[in-house]
């Protein structure tokens, strides 16, 4: 047998979910931006999980397929829902209000640093060379890309050192990781689409108080913003964390969560593109130096 022979084939199912996932995590920057005018972030983020879990269940009901989850598995399930769908969901809402999509992408990045530490430390996944490396440099590009985008920004609606919308992006980004942790080992016993549909349920459950004032907001949000709503229930929620869940159970969890650093630069040119956030070109040189990095960490 060949030296090729034995080289490890590229995933491209597992490279495809990973894409579209991407994809779409980054249009949900930029649509909870949109919409954030017209709901609050606990609506908002109830919505969204509603919409989700309703799509998921559906999909689920039509594929006939349940695995009964045992005490362990119920609770890294409800971790993820709590944390990753509940918490998570209602900090980054939050944190839109305040600052602007490109530095809020930017900061969740220290999400996926967390991911790569705690899955080689908890789950054995270790420290491969390349990995580091890239996380690294795609670190150091996130840095450059949020610094620049909190100094040039030209949102009126941003106010400069808003400390408590910088710390929810840091809770989001620290929930976001327990996230993944609670998922990964739970996903070798339970389907993806399940395990997601099940977190979703969860989260929504987390999120109901907020019931009353989502439908205050309904009453008075546009077609437009309920649209935008409504597309980040089907798309960023029941969509990517299906394919998320799916490429997790293919991938180790920290090369996956470091493939995430390709959503600021989407992020900041579908903020540029829809929202008239115009990027600095030194957050361009940032965003080429991320995916620079998240190439380097795909290398075996």
């Amino acid at each position: 047998m060949t030296a090729l022979d034995t080289t490890k084939k590229t995933d491209w199912l597992a490279l495809g979910a990973v894409t579209i996932t991407v994809l779409a995590w980054a249009s949900a920057f930029v649509a909870i931006r949109g919409v954030g005018t017209s709901f609050g972030a606990g609506p908002l983020a109830l919505g969204r999980l509603l919409i989700g879990t309703v799509a998921l269940g559906a999909i689920l009901l039509l594929r006939g397929t349940w695995v009964r989850p045992g005490r362990t598995q119920w609770i890294q399930i409800i971790s993820v829902g709590v944390f990753w769908f509940a918490i998570y969901n209602v900090a980054l809402n939050a944190a839109e209000q305040r600052v602007d999509a490109g530095t809020t992408s930017m900061l969740i990045q220290i999400g996926p640093i967390l991911v790569a530490l705690f899955a080689g430390l908890l789950l054995g996944e270790g420290f491969p060379r390349w990995l580091v490396i890239g996380a690294a440099i795609a670190f150091s590009g996130a840095v450059l890309v949020g610094v620049v985008t909190a100094v040039t920004t030209t949102d009126t609606t941003k106010t400069d050192g808003d400390f408590l919308g910088i710390a929810l992006c840091l809770v989001s980004a620290a929930t976001y990781a327990i996230g993944v942790l609670s998922q990964k080992p739970v996903l070798r016993s339970v389907p993806g689409l399940q395990v997601t549909w099940m977190a979703c349920a969860i989260g929504a459950l987390c999120t109901l108080p907020f019931a009353p004032a989502l439908i205050e907001d309904l009453g008075t949000a546009s077609a437009g913003a309920t649209g935008g709503l409504i597309y980040l229930g089907l798309v960023p929620t029941a969509l990517a964390f299906s394919t998320w869940a799916y490429a997790l159970t293919r991938m180790d969890a920290g090369r996956l969560g470091i493939t995430t650093y390709a959503v600021p630069p989407l992020t900041i040119l579908m903020a540029w593109i829809l929202l008239g956030e115009v990027p600095h070109f030194l957050a361009v040189v940032g965003g080429m130096i991320c995916l620079v990095g998240v190439g380097l960490s795909r290398r075996r």
